[in-house]
């Protein structure tokens, strides 16, 4: 399918290189509009999964009280079905930073089920349906939620390896939490489909109004549920009256009432790749060359970064849109099955590890 994978040179990266070489996923298909992304990524947006997901919603409370919601996909079977046993790897699935939840990500839910995962989609504060219990939402790139997430996630399944995967502009969270959490993520490995890799320049740029537009008024419909807690904190005016996801990210994290902040300063503490020399995570990067949101691969793909860390692969596809990566057929969407093959090479590739070197699984 003429992808190519940027990388360091080293023994995972040649046995991905040939896991990934071998898979019919990166094959895709043909496909009636090639050159024609926005409608490749609306396709994709728009299509409802088949079949329909069912979910079982638990609320997990934070420290300071807030709340985020953990969806386990459990199939269309109903909460008996599945296929995850008690040591199965769990897969953790983010959503964009809007907290839409695309019919994407729940194909890519309902394909890691089929092959055995126990998929579950990570809800931040207030997005989704989960109640906004205290006057405060999570800034674009700030982990902390993730962080307890993913310890619970780890005491409930302590046996299981743990597994997460980002979509679009929720991949900035993903990446900086393994920024910051370093060796001590707890999880095994991690993707990024069509990620948001440069947060200040993505919001500064601004998006085509076919993505952006759609995506304010589904945060607007959001927050106006909450008008009155958020009324303490920033100006619900001025924030519903936002004309671009920039002016509303600033709106709501700078220019608040108890603590105002500059756009410099919160970036400083946001960018996704901020601590990203201290990763210590495989992470696959799947990108297209044509994405009309990311913006211009020259100048938002950080290549030099996958050029010299050993944990960052970039999965360079010419075509595919943004979250789109089309086929037709079953799955519908090449870059699912493309992630899957990774973690499976992936699992593949440290039990050999652990063979060869004769040392104990991790307890």
């Amino acid at each position: 399918g003429h992808c190519r994978l940027l990388c360091k040179p080293s023994a995972l990266a040649q046995h991905l290189v040939r896991s990934l070489g071998r898979s019919a996923a990166l094959r895709g298909g043909r496909w009636p509009w090639p050159r024609w992304p926005q409608l490749q990524m609306l396709w994709q947006l728009l299509q409802p999964p088949e079949p329909e997901p069912v979910v079982a919603r638990e609320l997990l409370q934070l420290p300071d009280a807030g709340l985020v919601a953990l969806d386990w996909l459990v199939g269309p079977w109903g909460a008996a079905g599945g296929g995850g046993g008690v040591s199965s790897p769990v897969l953790l699935l983010i959503p964009n930073a809007a907290g839409k939840v695309t019919a994407g990500l729940l194909q890519l839910g309902l394909r890691a089920l089929e092959r055995g995962f126990i998929p579950v989609i990570f809800n931040r504060r207030g997005h989704n349906g989960c109640p906004l219990t205290t006057p405060r939402l999570q800034p674009f790139g700030d982990p902390g939620d993730l962080r307890e997430a993913v310890t619970y996630l780890r005491c409930r399944h302590p046996s299981a390896s743990l597994l997460a995967v980002s979509e679009g502009s929720g991949s900035g969270l993903l990446l900086a939490y393994l920024g910051e959490s370093g060796s001590s993520s707890r999880l095994v490995a991690a993707a990024c489909l069509s990620p948001i890799f440069r947060g200040r320049d993505w919001f500064e740029a601004g998006m085509p109004w076919l993505y952006e537009w759609p995506l304010l008024l589904h945060l607007k419909q959001g927050l106006s549920r909450y008008a009155g807690a958020l009324a303490e904190v920033v100006d619900m005016d001025r924030l519903l009256g936002s004309r671009s996801l920039r002016e509303l990210e600033e709106t709501l994290f700078c220019q608040t009432r108890s603590r105002p902040t500059s756009w410099e300063s919160y970036w400083e503490r946001n960018e996704p790749l901020r601590d990203a020399d201290e990763a210590a995570v495989p992470v696959l990067c799947l990108c297209s060359a044509d994405d009309p949101v990311r913006g211009p691969a020259a100048r938002s793909l950080p290549r030099e970064l996958f050029r010299s860390s050993p944990f960052f692969f970039l999965l360079l596809s010419p075509l595919g849109g943004h979250c789109g990566f089309p086929r037709r057929g079953t799955g519908r969407c090449w870059a699912h099955e493309a992630v899957l093959e990774y973690f499976r090479a992936m699992g593949e590739f440290l039990r050999t590890e652990e063979r060869r070197k004769g040392l104990p699984r991790p307890r």
